[in-house]
């Protein structure tokens, strides 16, 4: 199983840890871990790091 931590480029605020599925839709990224908790912020996916399990947001 692949799971991320998904933090803000501009502090490195994590947003979430575990992460197992990533949403986007329109200017919404919807983060959802391995239990089922859901975390919706505005902004785009900046890039993302499998094989350091990273994913970094740009955020409004």
């Amino acid at each position: 199983m692949c799971l991320a931590t998904v933090f803000k480029e501009s502090d490195h605020t994590v947003l979430m840890r575990n992460a197992s599925r990533i949403e986007v839709d329109g200017d919404k990224v919807i983060i959802e871990d391995i239990i089922g908790d859901r975390t919706t912020v505005i902004g785009r996916i900046k890039w993302v790091d499998l094989t350091g399990s990273e994913v970094c947001l740009v955020c409004e």
